[in-house]
């Protein structure tokens, strides 16, 4: 049987299914091919999932602490099987609202594995797919244009295996079924970092064995220290400067045991479980890339501004690109593809310009450069930090930890960077992002009345505190 639609997207995901409903918007016929579950793997096993057990992991610290807000609650216990419970009927009505919004724009979704096939006679245009599904039954799907969007998957070390019991990466651990006594986290970046944070939380034993010289290597340093500081604080083992040797990891008796150097020392490390994350790499096997023109660099597909690969009427979008591997990055590209096919003009972000968060406890987030990012630029910057201690709302609510750090040009006075960390970091960064789109300066957002009390306001201080102005210090 053979379909043809006017925009046919491989990989439902978040990225995917954005830029399907987009075309449908446009009164385009689309159809997505999956072969899993649409919403791909920030819905089932990344984002979402994750964000509940961060949830809870923190609700159950947060009430081991009742008795600082004057609240006597007793003996506080914690019944796993509840908290994956309550994530996975998160997930699931998550999951069915993607699944409305896709009858609700008459939005085909095809189920099975996809694989673009060879140009024919039949099909002389590339990027014709063949939608092998359950039954055993082939669907020709032929597109005006196609979307690649298939995401990606961790990453592993070279050598090393993950079973999903010993050794795991993210994917497995959404689906552990109980907690490990302790865990040895292989990587300090964003997910590394938010799994140490919630496992903690919830009275795992942790420790991160981090190559670089600290976390979250890609933000700026001052960010790095004081997550660093706080985990310290609450008994998170950090190793930076760390390599483990691969060769040496032994998974008998149900533990994980391996050897790990530190300079000239050598670390001995041991625990009930292994978690890989040091990184992802996009989801092209068996894809048959090698059908058409499109061309790989690093193992990502290559795309032009307009996010078109080497074949014009051929796209690809998210994870799979490489660059910055989020969630609202990959919506933002599929809405920007469908937009440049039917001839709209797409605004382009540059990648300093993407809001990042990361949901550890305590929260970070950040847009623009970084201090060291401006400076090797040759800018003449000005920088202001302001604790979120100084924040009547932070105090209030118990999280006076952290402090939102601007970075501001000398001469122009234009804003650069914003990078928080603390109460509520995650929800303040979009101010930043909307000024920066508008190309807001410093004086212009502290113009702005920011409500009392309010975790905002620390947004209204930095600005202030940039100019030489600061109300709070």
């Amino acid at each position: 049987m053979s379909k043809s639609y006017d925009i046919v997207v491989l990989g439902g995901g978040i990225g995917g299914y954005s830029a399907a409903i987009r075309a449908a918007q446009f009164g385009k016929s689309v159809a997505i091919v999956e072969r899993d579950k649409l919403g791909g793997t920030c819905l089932h096993r990344g984002c979402i999932p994750s964000k509940a057990l961060l949830k809870s992991a923190e609700l159950y610290a947060r009430l081991k602490e009742g008795d600082t807000y004057g609240i006597t609650v007793g003996e506080v216990g914690l019944n796993y099987e509840k908290v994956l419970a309550r994530k996975n009927d998160i997930v699931e009505q998550l999951y069915k609202g993607v699944q409305y919004l896709m009858k609700k724009n008459k939005i085909d979704v095809l189920n099975g594995n996809g694989r673009i096939v060879p140009p024919s006679i039949f099909s002389p245009k590339s990027g014709t797919v063949a939608v092998e599904q359950e039954d055993g039954e082939t669907i020709t799907v032929e597109p005006g244009h196609l979307i690649i969007a298939t995401g990606s998957k961790p990453r592993l070390l070279p050598g090393l295996e993950a079973n999903g019991e010993t050794i795991s990466t993210s994917d497995h651990a959404v689906h552990w079924n109980e907690l490990p006594r302790s865990v040895i986290i292989v990587g300090g970046g964003v997910i590394g970092v938010e799994w140490a944070s919630l496992l903690h939380d919830f009275g795992v034993e942790v420790t991160i064995v981090e190559t670089e010289s600290r976390l979250l290597a890609l933000e700026d340093e001052d960010i790095s220290k004081e997550l660093q500081k706080e985990f310290s604080k609450r008994g998170i083992q950090v190793l930076t400067d760390t390599r483990i040797d691969t060769h040496s990891i032994n998974t008998e008796k149900g533990q994980v045991s391996l050897s790990a150097s530190r300079n000239e020392e050598t670390i001995e490390l041991k625990a009930e479980k292994m978690l890989i994350s040091v990184g992802r790499e996009a989801n092209l096997d068996q894809l048959g890339l090698e059908n058409t023109d499109v061309k790989l660099a690093n193992g990502f597909v290559k795309v032009n501004a307009n996010l078109q690969t080497a074949e014009s009427h051929i796209y690809a979008i998210g994870d799979c690109i490489g660059g910055v591997q989020l969630a609202h990055s990959a919506s933002y590209e599929g809405i920007a593809a469908v937009d440049h096919i039917v001839g709209q003009k797409p605004h382009h972000y540059p990648p300093h310009q993407i809001p990042r968060c990361t949901y550890a406890r305590p929260e970070s987030a950040s847009i623009g450069f970084t201090e060291k990012q401006a400076r090797e630029q040759g800018i003449s910057v000005q920088i202001a930090k302001v604790p979120f201690r100084a924040i009547g709302k932070a105090v209030i609510s118990g999280e006076p930890e952290g402090f939102a750090k601007v970075i501001a040009d000398k001469d122009s006075g234009d804003l650069l960077g914003l990078h928080l960390i603390g109460h509520h970091a995650t929800d303040l960064i979009s101010e930043a992002a909307l000024a920066q789109l508008l190309d807001a300066t410093p004086w212009e957002m502290s113009m702005t009345i920011h409500p009392h009390p309010s975790a905002s306001e620390i947004i209204g201080e930095a600005m202030l505190a940039v100019q030489g102005k600061s109300m709070s210090s």
